[in-house]
């Protein structure tokens, strides 16, 4: 057994209960990354054969072996590693016929396989009946039918695996093609056995590969030397000039010619005597009928959507004040008292307690929102209804050059961009990702509320709900106009073709969904390092004193006060006057976290409030903080029922100054140094909110969209947001109430400029889907790759 390969790899179709088995198999002991050089998500563990741990890799979800996708591209060339020992090809018993296409294809590689008929108790349901023992006879490999959520069912697949654990490609079978395309096979056989052998294949399924014009393949060849592009066009011109047809499409029919045969020796049908086809209409039929009705279908849709926006936001949010209060107790004061009595300088106190530990504690706070969306989009997922909402949605989102599985990150960015960022990785082409990531800023999350909260209060009474209102529209028309934009220039291209089977409908699997929850609730921790060093220098920043001296946050003799009044002379042409330079100051602490506005705000125009209440020194407790952290969790959740009708919180706005002050956390003094700032009245308070709708992303956002995107298209994102957000806002301004013609026309200008831009990179820039086929390619041979 020494000399045996080291990995087993789960392959198969998406929807298959791929992950479900892979789950099982593997239990706890996951790892969830990228592959080398994409955003394909990367699933690893350990299985016990013979009592020792072996890897198992579950690779992407795919259809076929094309190469046409990142995912395909992924698969393909981890087979091709030589890295897997045995490929285990997972098969949905209820879609036979469509999912032995891949499995005809993995037979040509002539690779060790195992073949698992997965979901054969839905397949019952459906009066299907696979007899496994005859599949496996005429595919040539072990085949085992199965249910994965069945415990003893997981340990016959063990079983299987460890008998073929090892052993050399049993399966002899080949899918006969038409006499014109062996004639082909025969000749080029010969010629690729050198290049196949080098690349862990066999010849006859890189001859295939060759007809169908696979790009890498025929650029393997023509590397090896083996021929020349020209030569491999005329006789695939050639072969299909004697078909009279196209080769992929001739290859693909006898695959299929194959598989119906093979089903039809394998597999027996109840007919259904209401059913006028044979087939039986099962309860996902009946389901659909509602679920995609022209008429009720889109509300059933929005209600779903509104279910899982409530449920990440109110329900996920009633414990961020618990991971506030408490890793705040933990990192910032509790750290802060332990290096203070062990006499350590106060600028180590600010730099590790004030600066790391409030770091920690920022990122903390994200962890129960985004735990919730991913445990609600997994429970859409697996009961299947995620397919049905992205198919409702499609025509749409199509328009703007997007799939209609990009709705549920935008629907999401309205409580908070970092999840809705994350929840891109659903996408499976990569311009539809950056797209998609590039226009969800745009969506005003719940932390932006509090502010307009403020504001509404302070400048516009009783119109305070229609100006949210307005911003949330000017958001969403923002949104749109970038994604148009953007698939005319950056983001050139089609969205990707969206052919989308319907899964069954299952009752959501608890110890899957709460699996998949973890296992990326554990992956968001793992990027906390991107976030943590970013925000302990804007909170060291905030608390150093321009004098040298520690504790000054949020006041005016902080380093970043002192940066604001010095930046402040650019952010006048949309109404910050100079002496208003407390604004400019909460704009810089937004980025920290948009929370952190309206703090920054109530201590800087109302710092003798803000002194009167700040606590004694010697008031901490810890004990005493954890216990107030806890208390946080019932009060939280008393309110989530009553957030049913008002997820947003807007019951907040439009009442009076005191209530909106109380339930912001801060001081009624606020709206004196509010109206002192910003003199001219609401259109000068409005542009400023314009400003914080559209602006740069909070740092936790950045992290999110750096690890999905990359740093240069993150930062031609977040100086995109920054140049709409000066613009729209000093605009407004201008037209409403300076009228000044040059700052009317420097924004227009502006914005243009970006245009041009972003046309100018789209076009000498290669195109994203090409960079990742080249960043996938295997390592020995991706210089070139186009």
């Amino acid at each position: 057994m020494t000399n045996a390969p080291k990995t087993v790899a789960i392959v198969g179709n998406p929807n298959c209960g791929k992950t479900t088995l892979f789950n099982a198999l593997t239990g706890g002991s996951q790892r969830v990354g990228n592959w080398p050089g994409v955003t394909v998500e990367k699933k690893e563990g350990k299985i016990p054969l013979w009592g020792t741990p072996v890897p198992i890799v579950d690779l992407p979800g795919i259809y076929a072996l094309q190469a046409s996708s990142e995912d395909e591209r992924v698969a393909r060339d981890y087979i091709l590693s030589g890295e897997p020992g045995l490929i285990v090809n997972i098969v949905d018993s209820t879609n036979l016929e469509r999912n032995l296409f891949l499995t005809t294809q993995l037979i040509d590689m002539r690779i060790p396989l195992v073949v698992v008929l997965n979901m054969t108790d839905s397949a019952e349901s459906q009066g299907l009946s696979i007899d496994d023992e005859a599949l496996s006879r005429e595919l040539g490999c072990p085949a085992v039918a199965i249910s994965a959520t069945r415990k003893r069912d997981i340990r016959r697949v063990l079983t299987l695996i460890e008998q073929a654990w090892g052993t050399e490609p049993s399966s002899d079978v080949r899918v006969e093609q038409p006499e014109a395309v062996e004639r082909f096979c025969a000749t080029w056989e010969r010629r690729l056995e050198e290049t196949a052998a080098g690349l862990g294949t066999n010849p006859r399924w890189l001859a295939l590969k060759l007809l169908e014009r696979d790009e890498w393949s025929v650029k393997m060849v023509v590397d090896s030397g083996a021929a020349g592009s020209e030569e491999i066009e005329r006789a695939v011109e050639a072969v299909e000039a004697e078909l009279g047809d196209s080769a992929d499409v001739v290859l693909a029919e006898a695959r299929y010619r194959f598989i119906e045969t093979v089903s039809r020796r394998t597999v027996s049908r109840r007919r259904s005597e209401s059913s006028e086809t044979g087939r039986s209409e099962t309860m996902s039929d009946r389901i659909d009928r509602v679920v995609l009705n022209r008429v009720l279908g889109i509300p059933i849709f929005l209600l779903a959507m509104y279910l899982l926006f409530w449920f990440t936001i109110n329900v996920g949010g009633a414990f961020i004040d618990f991971f506030d209060v408490a890793t705040g107790t933990i990192f910032v004061d509790g750290f802060g008292r332990l290096l203070e009595g062990m006499g350590s300088p106060a600028w180590v106190v600010g730099i590790l307690a004030g600066g790391v530990g409030a770091g920690l504690q920022t990122v903390a706070t994200f962890i129960p929102i985004i735990f919730a969306m991913f445990l609600g989009l997994s429970l859409l997922e697996d009961s299947g209804y995620m397919a049905r909402a992205a198919f409702i949605m499609d025509r749409f989102m199509r328009w703007i050059g997007l799939p209609g599985k990009s709705f549920v990150p935008m629907l999401v960015g309205f409580g908070c961009n970092v999840p809705a960022i994350m929840a891109t990785r659903t996408l499976e082409n990569r311009r539809d990702r950056y797209l998609t990531i590039f226009m969800n800023p745009f969506m005003s999350c719940g932390a932006r509320l509090p502010v307009y909260a403020l504001f509404g209060a302070a400048f516009f009474g009783a119109a305070g709900g229609a100006m949210t209102f307005s911003l949330y529209i000017v958001g969403i028309v923002a949104a749109i106009l970038t994604g148009l934009m953007l698939r005319h220039t950056l983001f050139k291209g089609e969205a990707s073709h969206f052919i989308m089977e319907l899964p069954s409908y299952h009752a959501p699997r608890l110890r899957t969904i709460s699996l998949f929850s973890w296992k990326r609730l554990v992956l968001f921790m793992t990027r906390a390092k991107y976030i943590v060093p970013v925000v302990a220098i804007l909170a060291v920043l905030n608390s150093v004193g321009t004098d040298g001296t520690m504790g000054n946050q949020d006041t005016s003799g902080s380093v970043l006060s002192s940066i604001g009044r010095t930046m402040t002379p650019v952010f006048e042409p949309m109404g910050v006057k100079e002496d208003n330079w407390p604004a400019t100051v909460g704009i810089f602490t937004g980025i920290l976290a948009k929370e952190a506005v309206v703090g920054t705000l109530n201590s800087l125009y109302g710092q003798e409030a803000a002194a009167s209440a700040s606590p004694e020194e010697g008031s901490f407790s810890f004990w005493g903080g954890m216990a107030d952290a806890l208390r946080t969790i019932p009060e939280n959740l008393a309110g989530v029922p009553a957030s049913l009708v008002d997820p947003l919180g807007l019951g907040l706005i439009g009442g009076s100054g005191e209530e909106v002050a109380a339930q912001v956390g801060a001081s009624t003094s606020i709206y004196v140094g509010l109206r002192a700032g910003f003199t001219e009245g609401r259109p000068q308070a409005y542009a400023y909110l314009l400003f914080i709708l559209l602006y740069f992303p909070c740092v936790a956002a950045f992290g999110a969209m750096t690890r999905e995107m990359g740093l240069r298209y993150s930062l031609l994102s977040a100086g995109y947001l920054g140049v709409t957000s000066w613009s729209v806002a000093t605009l407004f301004y201008q037209v409403t109430v300076a009228r000044d013609p040059l700052w009317i026309a420097v924004p227009i200008a502006l914005m243009a400029l970006c245009v041009l831009v972003f046309w100018i990179v789209g076009k000498t820039a290669r195109p994203i889907e090409k960079r990742a086929r080249r960043s996938a390619a295997p390592a020995d041979s991706s210089a070139g790759v186009s």
